[in-house]
């Protein structure tokens, strides 16, 4: 499958073949579905933490004794019907992960890139080539892609200079050919990829 490689001109330069089937994999919404449900459980922080009366400091002691006092018994101060005691059925932490193959991930990501490049969403540029990190310059490579839409730009791996420049740039967000992932797909509507960075998206 040949792709069409694009200058600042947005005129071809170049028409080279598409490593494997990164753009030739059948939709697969199930798959897609899967991948980002795991990828969003997998980053969910467990910060539901509480006490239960073990946890709770004091209450070593019985309160009083047991027979004469004319008082309801007890055996701690820190049981969950004092103020002050542990919680009865409180949250202790869970896992939220979800496992997915290798094969499945790579499938979704494979059948998104092609879904999206049918759809004209996809381009494919020349290398962004980089002296020094600078945001201005490599906003001026990038602008006459963006007319006014946001958008993700898939830098190889070795250029940490275009990187570190577009990381802060309002409108457009980066990332690396060998993290690119099915959610960053998700909440991008159109997607630049740098002419390096095709073998190095791990399909």
């Amino acid at each position: 499958m040949k792709i069409d490689v694009l200058n600042r001109e947005k005129k071809v330069v170049e028409s080279v073949d598409a490593p494997g089937k990164i753009f030739d994999a059948p939709w697969r919404e199930d798959l897609v579905y899967r991948a980002m449900t795991a990828q969003l459980a997998n980053s969910r922080a467990d910060i539901a933490k509480t006490k239960g009366r073990s946890d709770v400091r004091g209450g070593g002691r019985k309160p009083w004794r047991q027979k004469g006092t004319g008082r309801a018994r007890h055996g701690s101060i820190r049981s969950p019907i004092w103020k002050g005691g542990g919680v009865a059925f409180g949250g202790a932490g869970r896992v939220y992960a979800k496992k997915i193959n290798k094969k499945e991930r790579r499938l979704a990501l494979r059948s998104l890139l092609s879904k999206k490049y049918e759809e004209g969403e996809v381009t494919v540029i020349e290398p962004i080539m980089m002296d020094k990190i600078s945001a201005r310059s490599a906003l001026e490579a990038l602008s006459p892609f963006m007319e006014g839409k946001s958008l993700l730009f898939v830098a190889r791996n070795d250029n940490k200079k275009a990187y570190l420049s577009l990381r802060n740039v309002e409108g457009v967000d980066v990332a690396m050919a060998a993290n690119l992932n099915v959610l960053e797909l998700l909440n991008h509507k159109y997607v630049v990829i740098e002419r390096g960075a095709l073998e190095e998206i791990p399909v």
